[in-house]
């Protein structure tokens, strides 16, 4: 019986915990990440401010505010696409695409610790900056690759 009780909790994930810059904004994920990109396109590099935005596509029920849900802003860049930030230091949150409702798509570097990741891949280098090499191996796609399996 002991035995069976330590194999449940191998398949059993820590939940990660991330915050933006103030820490007045904090979260919790509960499930495995599957799906991690870098996207290229004008306005994820506009909101990161660099060559592109990185984020990991989780499922929305595993995602949990543990604080700070007060101090979030929302801004709508596109028909579809939400950005979600900190209105007090301005942290990256995640967009949430509403095409794809039942996902968030969090920004990798608000998460905290080590996350074990997939391989990644970059998306929509065919709007990336012209000054931007991708030199890196990882697949690239002209746009939005057709599913999230990194095929």
């Amino acid at each position: 019986m002991n035995l069976l009780k330590q194999l449940r909790n191998l398949h059993k994930m820590d939940k990660l915990n991330g915050n933006c810059e103030c820490k007045k904004v904090a979260f919790t994920l509960s499930k495995e990440i599957t799906y991690f990109s870098h996207c290229h396109c004008s306005q994820c590099r506009r909101c990161h401010g660099s060559a592109f935005g990185s984020y990991v596509e989780i499922e929305r029920s595993s995602f949990e505010y543990t604080s700070g849900v007060n101090n979030i802003k929302i801004f709508p860049s596109s028909k579809l696409c939400e950005r979600i930030f900190c209105k007090d230091c301005g942290s990256n949150i995640m967009f949430i695409n509403k095409a794809i409702p039942d996902k968030y798509y969090v920004s990798i570097g608000v998460i905290n610790g080590n996350p074990k990741l997939p391989e990644a891949h970059h998306i929509f280098v065919g709007s990336k900056a012209s000054w931007d090499k991708i030199n890196d191996g990882l697949k690239q796609y002209e746009e939005y690759p057709i599913n999230n399996n990194n095929e």
